[in-house]
Formats: C-alpha cells, sequence, structure tokens
C-alpha cells in the first residue's frame, strides 16, 4: 500500500479509530501518549507526527 493509499484510508476512518490506530503504534513503539518533550528532537519524523497528533486529544491522556 503506497503513502497516497494509507492517507486515503485514514482519512476515510472515524475519529475514534484513528485514535485507536495512532495509540496502537504509539504502544508498538513504545511511546506513552502525552510524552513528548518541548523542544527535543525525535530521530524519526513518524514519531514526531505520532506523539503531535496524540496531543491533539487531551482525552487519550490518563489523568493520575
Amino acid at each position: 500500500m503506497n503513502k497516497e493509499e494509507r492517507t486515503k484510508r485514514f482519512m476515510s476512518m472515524s475519529s475514534r479509530q484513528r485514535q485507536e490506530l495512532i495509540i496502537k503504534k504509539m504502544k508498538y513503539r513504545g511511546i506513552e501518549v502525552g510524552s513528548g518533550i518541548p523542544n527535543k528532537n525525535y530521530d524519526s519524523q513518524e514519531v514526531y507526527e505520532l506523539i503531535h497528533i496524540a496531543n491533539c486529544f487531551p482525552e487519550l491522556r490518563d489523568k493520575k
């Protein structure tokens, strides 16, 4: 599946499905929601994008 097809599939998902997919990918990479560090450079652009997207959904963060 090429990038365009993945983008179309992602955009056709409901908001909840997108959130679940993002969280699943983050967990696979060992990233916790809200773990982004301001002014930190990440090695992978995809990791940075996942953190940024997840931060747009405050309801996904655990309240402690």
